[in-house]
């Protein structure tokens, strides 16, 4: 099983401060995160300046709109070649999601792996045609969308000759509730698309994000903050530092549990399988020249004389030599 690619997503939760911003990166790394990922945006390209903020967004930030509160976190070009510096450093991969044309232009140029396209900007065909020219893997998330738009946004991709795509299956509610996850749409999203397929996590906890890797998720990408108590969209549907790096070695060890499939002894089991299983047992003593019936046996632990599953071989086959009352019987006491 390939390792699972873990996205530590920071977002906005520098709050628009770089301090902060640099503190999130060390906690990604520190938690064991593969990458860390902002949201790269000029505000007069996403947003009018008159758009109602979400319910979510309300109650973690209060009045006011979209577009102040998007341009109180925006960060400038400048500062993101500084956090791609700075994750270059300390070994960790730098990521950020374009919302315009202009942002995915200067991460084509700051020289990102591969492009993160938000939910909200999964029928923004346009958007994903100018991407996919930069011939770079995408991550496509899936929220708030149905197949028939995600077929759409994946071909318009391919046309435009990038066939490197995972899709993430997400929820795009903040907190999203768990009844309204369905993890089983990763399995769906695998059989329809035949392509890679992770999970966008915005639950409380980490139980969901380790059942999506159970079914198959490649990715996971998790909001991660200083402190949930912070202003901000948000902080409260994120992890902190130790509940994430607690995430991470839990989604490690399933990974390590998932196994490769193949349904045998494994080598930690062969001492229990000898002390565990049983042998085939003189239920009498035999004497040389006796022929074997059902009524001269039993079954006993330990396993290391003729299995059980090898009884019919030796019923009416004669006694070599002498076999005393409750010894196991071996393979060199019986004539063949």
């Amino acid at each position: 099983m390939n390792s699972v690619f873990i996205i530590a997503e920071a977002g906005v939760n520098h709050n628009g401060s770089m301090e902060i911003a640099k503190r999130l990166i060390d906690a990604a790394k520190e938690a064991g995160a593969n990458a860390i990922k902002f949201q790269t945006y000029k505000t007069e390209n996403l947003v009018t300046k008159y758009a109602e903020k979400a319910n979510y967004q309300k109650v973690n930030t209060g009045i006011g709109t979209q577009f102040e509160m998007l341009k109180r976190y925006e960060l400038t070009y400048k500062q993101f070649e500084e956090l791609k510096k700075y994750c270059d450093n300390i070994g960790i991969e730098f990521l950020s999601t374009p919302f315009d044309c202009e942002s995915a232009k200067f991460l084509n140029e700051l020289g990102v792996r591969l492009f993160k396209v938000s939910s909200g900007d999964l029928t923004y065909l346009p958007f994903l045609e100018y991407i996919a020219k930069f011939k770079k893997p995408i991550i496509l998330s899936t929220g708030m969308s149905n197949l028939g738009e995600i077929e759409a946004a994946i071909n318009i991709i391919n046309q435009a000759g990038c066939n490197d795509i995972t899709l993430l299956h997400c929820t795009s509610s903040y907190p999203a509730k768990v009844e309204d996850v369905n993890l089983k749409a990763i399995i769906t999203l695998k059989e329809a698309f035949k392509l890679p397929v992770g999970y966008s996590d915005h639950t409380e906890g980490i139980e969901v994000a380790i059942a999506a890797i159970a079914i198959g998720a490649t990715i996971i990408e998790k909001h991660l903050t200083l402190d949930k108590k912070l202003e901000g969209p948000d902080h409260k549907a994120s992890l902190s530092p130790n509940e994430f790096k607690f995430m991470v070695d839990c989604i490690r060890n399933v990974e390590k549990a998932m196994g490769n499939g193949i349904k045998k002894c494994t080598k930690s089991e062969e001492e229990i399988k000898v002390k565990a299983r049983r042998s085939i047992v003189a239920k009498r003593k035999l004497l040389r020249g006796e022929e074997i019936t059902f009524e001269d046996i039993e079954f006993k632990r330990p396993a290391i004389g003729l299995q059980p599953n090898e009884v019919y071989k030796i019923i009416g086959k004669k006694v070599k030599e002498d076999i005393e009352e409750d010894e196991i019987i071996k393979i060199e006491k019986i004539s063949w």
